[in-house]
């Protein structure tokens, strides 16, 4: 086991430039740090996010094996359940109650989404409600106050805590958490936004005594005003908005709710389209790429698969150092600050992996993993590091909330299937020679057609030409070879002339 190395909490951030790009279909966030693009969010409109949506859900089954449930709320595919998730659960975790004894099979219960839909996974649910406002979290059922983890100082954290207690009504205290941007908000900007998510629970429920089960009952903010609610700092120094509609809803958002970011605030209306201006779809093409170029010659190789995502660094070209001991520690350095932002980038979430160039220096071993960890600290998703292991990899985890970026924007290839990898002509004319011999001994035919991809049939008439007809003569029956332009690399089809 290895001990988690603290991430800095005081990190120095680069100012930011936020770009909200709006079209009919989607609503595109691109967060640059001088000028270089650090986040993506992506919101299409025909598939809105669910983390934070509530619902009125049914229980459908209950695993007492597996401690869970699934949850009817309406979508495609039923969600699920934990019994960790559960507000008994961790209201008292000592007594590590059982979900059969908590929940029944056609039972309606208010739940909340944590995670969304990922590949064949439902959505993730909680019974503890959150409602998220501009400087406080709203947890209506619980009692307990908390602060958010990145405001450090403990005097700052007693005098938020006894502001908050002070604003708060004497009757029937509910808990909430205070969010680091509340460090700089004021007695009215706190009560504003109680009393606004004092309002939002009443009308939940409210609707969930009227309308039926598997209903939505609170959705949370578009992404366009969740950048001003959840995203908004002074290190921001410039928003730019390219739709005179959504500026003017985020202008009345950030009015009521961050009239800080009023200033910031800005209507593009440039003949070149806004993230053109910035360079951000070549930007994000080069974050569906495995390979990242370091700047003095070094590069990456990012993989991200189903279990965990694994990066492995290169020195590639860099002979610029000293001598090649150098070469490795800079070139390792250097990394640091680009995986950190391709992490963010691709919004790669679980377990990763890194690799980097082995190192013999413990000073160095220990200045990169220092550098990794105040790379890391710039990230708004929790991120758990850990030091080298006996295999000289480092392991880090990577709070997952949502789809990584290649899951947004691509699905697997029809032809590989998500392989990466195609069987070569060659392979697959192997395979097609081994397949009419099956068919050859098995069936009454007078011949066979080939029909397959150009790649495969002209290797039929070149190199593999001999192997063919020495196939023929085996046999005794004829194959003729037909193209079809459609087929891919892979798709043949062997057809019994007897059967023309």
């Amino acid at each position: 086991m290895h001990n988690n190395i603290p991430l800095p909490k005081d990190i120095q951030r680069q100012p930011e430039t936020v770009l909200v790009n709006i079209t009919p279909q989607e609503t595109r966030v691109a967060i640059l740090e001088n000028d270089t693009l650090c986040e993506i969010h992506i919101e299409r409109h025909s598939g809105h996010g669910l983390v934070g949506n509530i619902y009125l859900g049914i229980v459908r089954r209950v695993l007492p094996g597996m401690q869970s449930a699934f949850i009817d709320i309406g979508l495609d595919r039923a969600a699920f359940l934990h019994v960790v998730d559960m507000l008994e659960q961790r209201q008292k975790p000592e007594q590590h109650q059982r979900i059969e004894h908590m929940l029944f099979e056609g039972q309606t219960i208010l739940v909340q989404v944590i995670k969304d839909p990922i590949n064949t996974k439902g959505a993730r649910l909680s019974t503890q409600i959150s409602l998220a406002g501009r400087f406080l979290v709203y947890l209506p059922q619980d009692n307990h106050i908390g602060i958010s983890q990145r405001i450090d100082n403990e005097e700052e954290r007693n005098h938020l805590r006894d502001r908050l207690i002070q604003l708060l009504p004497p009757e029937g205290q509910h808990g909430y958490i205070i969010r680091t941007c509340a460090e700089n908000a004021t007695d009215a900007d706190l009560q504003a936004d109680i009393a606004y998510l004092t309002k939002r629970w009443q009308e939940i429920l409210h609707a969930a005594k009227t309308r039926p089960p598997e209903t939505l009952l609170y959705q949370d903010l578009p992404l366009s005003l969740r950048v001003l609610r959840d995203m908004y700092s002074d290190n921001i120094r410039q928003l730019w908005v390219d739709s005179a509609t959504t500026y003017e809803q985020m202008h009345q958002f950030a009015s009521h709710y961050a009239q800080k970011a009023v200033d910031k605030l800005a209507l593009y209306q440039d003949q070149l389209p806004l993230f053109e201006r910035h360079h951000i779809e070549t930007q994000i093409n080069g974050a569906l790429q495995p390979r990242v170029n370091l700047n003095f010659g070094g590069y990456l190789i990012i993989e991200p698969t189903e279990a965990m995502t694994t990066i492995d660094v290169n020195t590639g070209g860099f002979v610029g150092a000293r001598n090649f001991d150098e070469t490795i520690f800079k070139t390792n350095l250097e990394a640091c600050h680009v995986i950190a932002r391709e992490i963010r980038l691709r919004n790669l979430g679980g377990i990763v992996i890194i690799d980097f160039i082995d190192m013999d220096n413990e000073e160095h071993r220990q200045t990169v993993l220092n550098e990794l960890a105040q790379a890391l600290a710039l990230d708004r998703t929790r991120v758990t590091l850990n030091g080298f292991t006996s295999l000289g990899l480092v392991e880090l985890t990577r709070k997952r909330t949502r789809e990584n970026l290649e899951q947004v924007l691509c699905e697997p290839c029809t032809t590989c299937h998500g392989r990466g990898r195609l069987k070569t002509p060659q392979t697959i004319c192997y395979e097609i020679m081994r397949e009419i011999m099956r068919k050859a001994r098995q069936d009454q035919s007078h011949g066979f057609r080939i029909l397959a991809a150009p790649a495969v049939i002209d290797l039929f008439l070149d190199e593999e030409a001999h192997a063919l007809e020495r196939l023929r003569q085996s046999i005794h029956q004829p194959i003729a070879l037909a193209v079809e332009s459609s087929y891919s690399q892979e798709l043949y089809d062997i057809v019994d002339v007897a059967a023309d």
